[in-house]
């Protein structure tokens, strides 16, 4: 497998790249027939069907209950307030 950012030769089935760490792109399997297809296709190049991306994990499966919960309890703090300014910019030579 051949790193996209340096072209470096890595082995099949690397998650980064060996010589610069780049992450290398995994293959979206088909979920009806099997099929690995390059990243980025919206279609299936062998039967047609439809790949979807995995859907991105939910903040609260990976983040820790305390803080979880600090942050719910604080939002109104969090959120801020809203006051009127006037600003000046002004250049003196």
């Amino acid at each position: 497998m051949k790193c996209p950012s340096c072209g470096c030769e890595n082995r099949e089935g690397a998650k980064f790249c060996g010589e610069c760490a780049a992450p290398l792109a995994e293959a979206l399997v088909c979920v009806k027939c099997g099929t690995p297809n390059p990243k980025g296709r919206k279609f299936c190049d062998s039967c047609g069907q439809l790949l979807a991306e995995p859907p991105a994990p939910d903040p609260r499966s990976y983040t820790p209950h305390h803080l979880a919960e600090k942050i719910l309890t604080t939002r109104s703090a969090l959120e801020g307030e809203r006051k009127q300014v006037t600003v000046l910019f002004a250049d003196v030579c």
